[in-house]
């Protein structure tokens, strides 16, 4: 009877071969094999070369340069192999319950130079502050217990889209025309959908959410959500909306749009939380962390959201507004708006915002384990192959986790036993 370790080496050895069947020809099968095994094993540098030493140390040349051409130039379809990767996870997935929340987010990459595809000076949530970074899109499937990216995408700097020169020498696709983070995760969001993806609640936070136009694509798309806006976004108090439009009084076309006045106008979202009574506000407990119950103090109350809508000949739909102030802070820290239906709980909606610390553990895990942001090379396609990979060996991962618990790691994989008197490649020769 087989142990674990070589139970879970052969699901490992059955999962890749699936992964396979998204290539095509049979010459990417063993790359593909290499290199998700190489992104497995131990080792702190997920770059191609240490890779291919650890895979095959008798011959990294040439498994090297066969991983380099499957990564950089090999004309695959991310898309196939994220999509084995997804139905994997879902299967477990939902075996411990639905998907919870489709959870759109943004990664940055760190990156010295110019050359290295899509890079620019731009905020970069890993260092806290603008630098110089790559930055990708993706749209995560979550619930409690799990979650992965199943759409991840580059974003291209409105400098580098116009930059006819780079984009030839890095192979951005001549069709692909600049688009703003928001527009490329509802461009995500639609497709998954076609794909047929089990519907879920959108989580967002205000990079997205202070968008008008995203939210009002997602309500058009029939999808709820729960975004975070700023202090600066504003929405009518409860009970509260525009005036309807003036009488005719017979001169021109009769008026349609509602109206503001100097008395009748919306709040910003923190005037109107400095507002709330004592009664509105209520401590919730949305998870256990390594220090304890996670909890603060939130008020959830129905708005209708203001933005432009003195342009519109009738008012914006009620929405919940969530806004966090815990007791230790001067001012509320946290606002969101959801279209959440109005019977969700102030729990709910909490769980939901609270949803996105996943994919932040995804991300960290993805860049310190899988070396997702190892990639050395500087092209469209090699940046987007290598993040398709890490994505399917964590999906392995994640489907492990839900299928046994404790989790383990993937110890199983060990590095390819050395030949006696090996000398790893570069490594300074004995006197």
């Amino acid at each position: 009877m087989p142990n674990l370790a070589s139970a879970r080496a052969q699901r490992f050895h059955a999962y890749v071969e699936r992964l396979t069947t998204a290539l095509g020809h049979r010459d990417r099968h063993g790359p593909l094999r290499a290199y998700v095994t190489g992104l497995c094993l131990p080792g702190d540098r997920k770059s191609i070369e240490p890779m291919a030493a650890r895979v095959d140390p008798r011959h990294v040349r040439a498994r090297h340069q066969s991983m380099h051409h499957f990564v950089a130039n090999a004309a695959w379809d991310d898309a196939a192999v994220l999509r084995v990767a997804r139905e994997t996870v879902l299967a477990a997935l939902e075996r411990h319950g639905p998907v919870a929340a489709w959870v759109v987010d943004d990664t940055g990459i760190p990156k010295k130079g110019r050359h290295s595809v899509g890079v620019a000076r731009q905020y970069c949530g890993v260092l806290g502050k603008p630098d110089n970074c790559q930055v990708a899109v993706s749209v995560s499937v979550a619930n409690e217990r799990a979650s992965i990216p199943v759409a991840y995408r580059l974003y291209v700097p409105e400098a580098w889209a116009q930059d006819r020169r780079r984009r030839r020498a890095a192979g951005v696709p001549e069709a692909l025309e600049f688009r703003t983070k928001w527009q490329m995760a509802l461009e995500q969001i639609t497709q998954l959908a076609a794909d047929g993806v089990p519907a879920a609640p959108v989580v967002a936070d205000a990079g997205y959410g202070v968008i008008t136009a995203f939210r009002d694509a997602l309500t058009a798309q029939g999808m709820p959500y729960i975004v975070g806006i700023s202090t600066e976004t504003t929405v009518w108090a409860p009970g509260r909306a525009p005036l309807p439009p003036p009488k005719y009084r017979g001169h021109g076309r009769p008026p349609t749009l509602v109206r503001h006045t100097r008395r009748h106008h919306p709040l910003r979202v923190r005037a109107l939380a400095e507002r709330l009574p004592a009664s509105a506000w209520q401590t919730v407990t949305w998870r256990q962390g390594t220090r304890g119950a996670m909890r603060s103090r939130f008020a959830a109350v129905r708005v209708r959201p203001a933005h432009r809508d003195d342009w519109r000949s009738t008012p914006r739909p009620d929405e919940w507004l969530l806004i966090e102030w815990p007791r230790t802070e001067a001012a509320p820290i946290k606002y969101w708006l959801s279209t959440l239906p109005p019977t969700a709980t102030r729990a709910e909606l909490v769980g939901f915002a609270m949803l996105r610390w996943r994919i932040e553990r995804d991300y960290q895990e993805l860049k310190d384990e899988l070396g997702l942001d190892h990639f050395e090379g500087r092209g469209w396609r090699g940046f987007h192959h290598h993040a398709s990979l890490c994505i399917a060996a964590y999906a392995f991962l994640a489907a492990e986790r839900l299928a046994h618990f404790p989790p383990e790691p993937l110890a199983f994989l060990r590095p390819a036993r050395l030949p006696k008197g090996f000398t790893r490649r570069g490594a300074p020769r004995a006197s």
